[in-house]
């Protein structure tokens, strides 16, 4: 049931539909509008004004209320969905039976479940599902990865983010599920093939009384032994954004406030060394050594992320691959908030996360 009517095999620009004209919407509007490999034909949104407000007096993209007339469209090969998650199973599924390749804003669905349902379709129909993981297209995070994959850090050992800021109280979700799936997908993103979480225990307070969590912070063990920790916060005065994430070799320090200087790498750290010439009982107490190079501030690009979203998007349709960041990806981040939130409820225990993404 794959599309084999797309444009992406033609050399013709992909048709597609953007269900969704609020806050994300319009982002995803202009950013398609400026990828040529993508043509948009729709604008769906249950307010008709509000979507003609977006594309303003002179755009030749229609409108719509009715996203399964958009769906019935055969000019239409894909669809980008940002809507709110409680939605995205409803319309994604639609999109995937009528043949469409699928954008999906995080996170993939609310419920792990649904996802599931939602990949395997996608397999079966040999379509596109992509999830908007906005921030792992960053110059700087494509650059981390790279890094990380390429062994320049060496071993990971740790990963510690911190995202606050004095932000807009959610009134569907907590905390959790509006800020870490930044730094989840980030955090899946960069890992090395092989090493993957596999527990996550989460501490949270609602100080407001908002009957949610409005600050919360993470834990995840990884596969290897590392830890990684995630600091979430609405009540923040001040706005952080830091991400340092340190290797046997070599530690990255992220600070996406600076932009002069907003990735540092460091090659300074600590080893742990074993002196040979010591007896066995000696030899338990090991030495340490501590190691003092240069800091290091690559020169990095300045781009839009999401263009690079779409640019991905209309990649993966022609070449017939998967995006980089896939259902799969979507899946792995949501098993984790889903781990997150029972470790919430449960006063912060160690909840395991399952292999079966």
């Amino acid at each position: 049931m794959s599309n084999s009517g797309s444009g992406s095999g033609s050399g013709r620009p992909i048709g597609l539909a953007v269900i969704g004209a609020g806050y994300w919407g319009p982002n995803l509007i202009r950013n398609a509008q400026a990828t040529p490999a993508l043509r948009v034909e729709w604008l769906c949104d249950l307010d008709e004004a509000r979507a003609r407000a977006v594309l303003g007096d002179y755009s030749t993209v229609r409108v719509s209320t009715s996203y399964r007339d958009v769906l019935a469209d055969p000019a239409v090969q894909a669809v980008a969905i940002a809507t709110p998650a409680a939605t995205h199973f409803e319309l994604v599924a639609a999109a995937l039976e009528a043949g469409k390749h699928v954008l999906v804003e995080k996170p993939i669905t609310a419920a792990y479940a649904e996802a599931v349902k939602l990949v395997e379709l996608a397999e079966r129909t040999g379509l596109t599902l992509m999830c908007d993981h906005t921030f792992c297209y960053m110059p700087v995070v494509r650059h981390i990865r790279e890094m990380i994959h390429g062994g320049e850090l060496g071993d990971i050992r740790f990963f510690d983010s911190v995202r606050i800021n004095l932000g807009l109280v959610q009134p569907d979700v907590d905390v959790l599920w509006d800020l870490a799936p930044h730094d989840l997908s980030i955090l899946d993103f960069i890992l090395p093939p092989g090493v993957r979480p596999v527990s996550v225990s989460a501490h949270g307070a609602d100080p407001l009384g908002t009957g949610r969590a409005c600050l919360a912070y993470l834990v995840l063990r990884l596969s290897n032994g590392a830890i990684a920790h995630v600091h979430v916060n609405w009540l923040s005065p001040t706005k952080v954004r830091t991400t340092i994430i340190g290797g046997s070799r070599r530690t990255l320090v992220w600070d996406d406030t600076n932009p002069a200087a907003r990735l540092q790498v460091h090659d300074k750290g600590v080893d742990r060394i074993e002196d040979t010439t010591l007896d066995h009982d000696a030899r338990r107490e090991k030495l340490i050594s501590y190691r003092m190079g240069d800091v290091v501030l690559p020169a990095l690009p300045e781009r839009e992320a999401l263009r690079a979203v779409m640019a991905e998007f209309a990649e993966a349709i022609g070449a017939a691959r998967p995006a980089l960041t896939d259902g799969r990806a979507g899946l792995r981040v949501l098993e984790l908030l889903e781990a997150a939130s029972r470790s919430l409820e449960l006063g912060g225990v160690a909840v395991a996360v399952g292999e079966q993404s």
